[in-house]
């Protein structure tokens, strides 16, 4: 049985496990949530959302996402 590699992230400040090759974009779905309504920092460094699908994860990155809630 083949094993799958994975890495180890840090995501809102909770260790994580994910696949090898995963990408912002990926965990942002994973997540069930929009990238339009998200703030991303990755190793503390805001990224462009425009690059999300072609950024990928590795072992020991650190990213904050926040999402924007509407309220009245």
């Amino acid at each position: 049985m083949k094993k799958t590699k994975k890495i180890k992230i840090i995501l809102n400040g909770k260790s994580r496990s994910l696949q090898k090759i995963t990408s912002v974009y990926d965990l942002i779905r994973s997540l069930k949530l929009s990238t339009d309504k998200v703030a991303i920092e990755l190793n503390k460094e805001i990224i462009n959302k425009k690059a999300v699908k072609n950024l990928y994860l590795k072992n020991n990155d650190k990213i904050e996402i926040v999402h924007f809630i509407g309220g009245g």
